[in-house]
């Protein structure tokens, strides 16, 4: 790996009580670039702009996808990260997807180690703090010719974090637009599939709903994802969630959420959710809480969902009445190093440069 570090760092002015999270970024992010059929080098260098054409074939025909995790700060200043192998599979699932090569676990994993180890004063310490990583393969092949490109660039970027959701959102049913078809890539973190979620989920806001609950393409009677996040739905005291599938993102939350809640005993069911079993729960009373999870918001709670014209109000839980905070408080302990890690889920990372 090639290092260079900024000689004009900006961390001396970061104020970690005043950010704005996914606009401030860390003094460097890793490149490496591919062509000829291989990678290049790993490089660390300073964090700022690259020169690109108009014409890259990245931005053209959609050959980019991503990953999204986070690094944390304990009480003693120590680094973690969270279960970085599952992003390194995932990320090469949708490089393949998308006839992108596929990258290194060495690529990957010590890029990131690197990364987070030179800017580890940039990772604020404290509740829903941390930093958010942005792992990023896309074609940089500059050419108006629609097929698979013959040069690429893997970027890792990253923004210090906070509490992305503070209070719960009302979010919306959709019986019209979808997130992914069958044969499509609703299961690869493809770059496109988040711009053709913003029109709908724009029209959703103007209607008064922060999100989007994204249901089957054919019928829209079962639930999918919401929003950019996995849904979880708690009827009396057994919690659903839907099969992941090739419309549907293999969360890591998410499988972090199961694995937690099999262990706390909670009944969880992997299976279709349909969106009348939902509406009929919250008519007779049982339907007690519907939440999302991803990466960045780790839980956002659902205050309401609209269906047809109508608003359908859902409980505001405390922590001991809710499953979803309850799991969150346990999956954010096992990632700030204050519970412990029996999954062997959090990954060190040690000062090194």
């Amino acid at each position: 790996m090639i290092i260079q570090k900024s000689t004009n760092p900006r961390i001396s002015s970061f104020d970690p009580n005043n950010f704005s999270f996914g606009n401030t970024f860390i003094d460097h992010m890793i490149i490496c670039e591919y062509e000829n059929g291989k990678w290049g080098d790993v490089k660390l260098v300073p964090y700022g702009p690259l020169p690109f054409s108009p014409a890259m074939m990245g931005v053209n025909y959609g050959q980019a996808c991503f990953e999204g995790m986070k690094a944390y700060k304990d009480k003693d200043g120590d680094i973690f990260l969270f279960r970085p192998e599952k992003n390194f599979a995932r990320i090469n699932k949708s490089a393949s997807r998308l006839a992108m090569p596929e990258v290194t676990e060495e690529m990957f994993l010590e890029g990131l180690k690197a990364l987070v180890d030179v800017d580890r004063d940039w990772i604020p310490y404290g509740e829903g703090n941390s930093l958010y990583i942005r792992p990023l393969i896309f074609a940089t092949e500059e050419a108006l010719k629609a097929r698979i490109a013959n040069k690429y660039m893997f970027a890792i970027v990253a923004t210090p974090a906070k509490s992305y959701y503070s209070e719960p959102v009302a979010v919306k049913i959709s019986d019209y637009y979808s997130r992914a078809a069958n044969g499509g890539v609703g299961f690869a973190k493809a770059a496109g599939n988040y711009a053709a979620a913003f029109y709908p989920t724009q029209l959703a806001n103007e209607e008064g709903y922060e999100q989007i609950i994204w249901t089957d393409d054919s019928t829209h009677e079962y639930f999918e994802e919401s929003g950019t996040m996995n849904v979880f739905v708690r009827i009396n005291d057994t919690i659903y969630t839907p099969p992941t599938s090739e419309k549907i993102l293999d969360g890591i939350t998410r499988d972090s959420f199961i694995k937690l809640a099999e262990k706390k005993g909670i009944d969880l069911r992997v299976e279709p959710v349909s969106v009348k079993t939902v509406v009929e729960a919250h008519k007779n009373g049982t339907l007690k809480e519907i939440w999302g999870v991803g990466t960045a918001v780790v839980t956002s709670a659902f205050k309401a969902i609209g269906y047809k014209g109508e608003k359908l109000e859902l409980p505001k839980l405390t922590l001991e009445e809710s499953f979803a905070l309850q799991l969150q408080k346990d999956l954010v302990d096992i990632q700030t190093n204050n519970a412990e890690d029996t999954f062997g889920w959090r990954v060190k990372v040690e000062p090194k440069f």
